[in-house]
């Protein structure tokens, strides 16, 4: 993880998003913006409610999607331009 890095409201927005879609790995959050899944679990953490935060954990903990190395997704899948 980048230590002290200050994201942008908009970039921890895309963070949030990113991290909540099923097929979006944690590696690809990193790629983008430079942060490992600690460094996700914190921003998710301080940024939604409680009860948000133990769905989404429950919902990720465990999912094979969220993880490039034991996804089984395709790297042929669409990535837009202005993704890294």
């Amino acid at each position: 993880m980048v230590k002290n890095k200050k994201f942008t409201l908009e970039e921890i927005n895309r963070i949030i998003e990113m991290a909540w879609e099923d097929r979006t790995t944690f590696e690809a959050i990193e790629y983008q913006f430079g942060i490992n899944q600690d460094g996700v679990i914190k921003i998710m953490r301080e940024n939604l409610k409680t009860n948000s935060f133990k769905l989404w954990r429950k919902r990720t903990t465990g999912r094979k999607t969220k993880h490039k190395s034991i996804s089984r997704i395709s790297n042929v899948r669409f990535k837009s331009k202005n993704q890294k």
